[in-house]
Parts: structure tokens; sequence; C-alpha cells
């Protein structure tokens, strides 16, 4: 017999709905990692490594390959929500945790969050001047935020189905690029008459590891998540590998059409491809396709970023409150009201552009405390490995993603680093004089 998705689903024991599949998981991991970043990064890559920018899109599916299936490994074996947050907190106790649920929430979530909303109010300017004001801006930034919030606290099913449809959306555009696109590449353009150097290629593959990020922000709901054990591998796997293919595309459509001018278009190479293959019309269709893109991202992670502060609010590393749980909707309500006002704050204020790039550091730190988190976890559970996903060749996997992330994150500039370890003190500091009030009430 089969199954709908939507079938009459389970509750968990921390109240919440087990009602995401492997197809909405996959079509949550594609809405999060196909952002603005698609729209600008063919010519960045460019700029960088001409055509041979393709061998970076290669080398960097190799290395979040890795890095995703140990994410594979610990989401099957970790069922409860946080992501990766849980996975760490599981595998290195609490101050790990409570590093993690704050690089997660805030330092990968809120600030991109806040910036993507503000990449959608600046695209919604161009369409319709009269919202370039602070103020037209400001109201829009606010619906954006309340009337996600609003469809996400209705229900688990009713942001997986609207997150499916900006995912279409999102799709068909990029989708009609790649297919018609293919029609109008000067394949001279894509030839390779010289190879890169290393520190180059390096280069580019940084850079499209940071377009990569996403996927494990849909992990965050793992307790919302039906069969983990199933589901967290086949949706990643199938979720990295429609993104894979689609850059890859896009990358050669774009260098083929465009030619040696991709690399001098910068703000919006997909744009410009468009216009050239299919006249003024192609324009005004990326222009759409690109809108709709940044508003699913905004609304992937209105969907799922919440779920990591739920997780960290349940283990007492946040208010208590935070981890209620609407008694119709059976959603984190609170967390997701918190979240929305939190990122709406930054993206009205707009002084977070200097911290925006401690993201990146963040993604790459939770990266580095999953793949460590599984050879962990593979020692306190050898002896119940029934129905886990299990990475083939022992430690091999998780060694070399470590070393992946390690390379990366020593890519970092020093505005970069210095940002990123800010965050981790201030983080340490917040966890010390919890730590010390928790003390106290249970002496009281």
């Amino acid at each position: 017999m089969k199954h709908s998705e939507f079938e009459e689903p389970e509750v968990t024991g921390e109240g919440l709905i087990r009602a995401i599949g492997v197809r909405s998981l996959s079509l949550s991991i594609i809405n999060l990692i196909i952002g603005a970043g698609i729209f600008v990064l063919p010519g960045l890559v460019a700029a960088l490594l001409g055509p041979a920018a393709i061998l970076a899109y290669l080398l960097c599916s190799v290395a979040v390959a890795l890095v995703f299936l140990c994410f594979a490994e610990a989401g099957s074996r970790v069922s409860r929500s946080g992501g990766a947050y849980a996975y760490i907190e599981e595998a290195f106790g609490p101050y790990a945790g409570f590093l993690a649920a704050t690089l997660l929430w805030f330092g990968w979530g809120a600030l991109a969050n806040a910036a993507v909303a503000i990449a959608l109010a600046d695209m919604m300017g161009i369409a319709f001047p009269t919202l370039n004001t602070a103020f037209s801006k400001g109201v829009f930034i606010v619906l954006l935020f309340g009337g996600l919030a609003w469809i996400n606290i209705r229900g688990v099913r009713s942001g997986v189905r609207f997150a499916a449809i900006n995912t279409y959306g999102k799709l068909i555009p990029l989708t009609v690029l790649v297919v018609f696109g293919a029609f109008f590449i000067q394949w001279d353009n894509v030839v390779i008459s010289s190879m890169p150097s290393f520190s180059s290629l390096g280069a580019g593959t940084l850079l499209l590891v940071f377009a990569f990020g996403g996927a494990e922000i849909a992990l965050n709901a793992g307790g919302e998540i039906k069969n983990p054990a199933r589901t967290v591998p086949l949706g990643l796997l199938i979720g990295i590998g429609v993104v894979f293919v689609l850059y890859m595309g896009i990358q050669g459509v774009a260098q083929g059409v465009l030619g040696a001018d991709l690399a001098t278009s910068l703000e919006a190479p997909l744009v410009a491809t468009a216009e050239r293959a299919f006249g003024p019309w192609g324009k005004t269709f990326l222009l759409i396709g690109a809108g709709i893109s940044i508003f699913g991202v905004t609304s992937g992670h209105i969907l799922s970023n919440p779920r990591a502060v739920f997780a960290a609010a349940r283990d007492g590393l946040l208010p208590s409150r935070l981890a209620a749980v609407h008694p119709v909707y059976k959603t984190p309500h609170a967390a997701i009201i918190f979240y929305s006002v939190l990122a709406c704050g930054f993206a009205l204020s707009g002084s977070f552009k200097t911290l925006a790039v401690v993201s990146s550091g963040s993604v790459l730190l939770l990266y580095l405390g999953c793949s460590l988190a599984v050879l962990t976890l593979r020692k306190r559970k050898m002896g119940s490995t029934k129905g886990v996903f299990v990475i083939p060749f022992g430690p091999l996997v998780p060694v070399l993603s470590s070393l992946v992330v390690v390379w990366l994150l020593s890519n970092m500039t020093y505005e970069e680093a210095s940002g990123l370890g800010l965050l981790l003190a201030v983080t340490s500091v917040l966890y010390v004089v919890q730590l010390t009030v928790m003390k106290r009430r249970n002496r009281v």
C-alpha cells in the first residue's frame, strides 16, 4: 500500500508532528541551497577561473558530498529537532551544543536570513520604484517576515507546502535557461585553453562551497521528519544531486553563451545570459525567477531555523518559553515568532552587514563539528546500527570531510576569522553566565 506524505502523522515525544517525508525534505534542501547566490555566482567564478570554472564545480561537489554524507549518517542516528546542533550536542556535550546552536540559528541563520530579505527588498525596488524609500522597504520587510511566520505557525505542512511551491517556482526559469539556452552555446567559449593555478582553483571552490550551503538547515526540523533513518539520507542525496547537476548546467550555458563577457557580468550574469539568448523577454523572465528564488530561501529559513531555536530552548540553552508548542497546530510557535522578529530587526536596521561575513565561518564550523560527531556517535552506538545509515569505508569519509573543512577555514580572511572568534567568545561568556544562574536556582 502506498503511503501519502500527508497521511495521518505521528506525534513525537517533543509534541511535534512527523510530517516531512523524502519529497518534502528534498524540495526543502533544493529551496534552501538555490538562493540569490546562483544568480551572481557564474560571473564571480568565471572571473577567477574562466572556462575552467567547471573544474571548481566538480571539486566542490566532491567536498560537499563528503560533508553531507556525514550529515546523512548523523541525521539517521539523531532523530530529534536541531539538525547540526543536535548531532554535535549528542556527541560532545552541552557546551559544544551551545556553541553549535548559536552558530546555527544566529550566525548561519538570522543574519543570513536578514541579508536575503534586504536583497529581496532591493530587487522589488527595481521592479516597483515606489518601494525604493526607506519607509516602504521597511513595511515590505515587516509584512514579509510577518506573513511567513504566520504561514509556518499554522502548521509544518503549511510551511512545507509553501516552500515546495517556491521551489518549483525557482526551478522553472533556471531549468528553462539550461535546457533551451544550450541551443545558443558557442562551443569555443567552453574550451579550457589553460589550467588554473591551485590557489585560484581553491579560491573558486571556497566560493562555491558557500553557494552550496543551506542543506543542513533543512535538518533542523529533525523532530518533524518521518522515518529519519531513511528520509534524511535519501532527501540529502536527491536534493544535493539536483543542485549539483543544475549548477553545472547553469555555469556551462552561461559560459557558452557569454564567453569572455561572463567574467565581467558580475551583478546579474544569468539575466545577461537569458537576454542574449532569448531577447528582452528572457531578461524579464530571469528577473522574476530571481525574485521567486530569493523569496523561496527566505520562506525556507523561517520554516527550518526556528526549529534550532526550539531545540536549544528544549534543552535549556535558551529560555524555556521558546520551546512552547502550539496546542492546535503542533508547531514551535514561540520559536518561530522570536526568530522572525530577530531576523526582521536585523533586516530593518541594516547594521548587521559587517557581521554577515560571520555566516560563512559559522557554517564551516558546523560542518567540522558534524563530521567529527559521526566518529563519536559511532563509538557510542556501535551495537545498535540496525536501521541506521552508515557511511562505507570506516572512518575515511568523516576524516576526509574534516580535513576539507579545515582547509577551507584556513582560507578565511582576517575580518572573517576575527568576527567568528568574537561570536564564539561572546557565546562562551553567555554559556558560563547561564550555567551560573542555573546552579544558583538549583541551590534555592
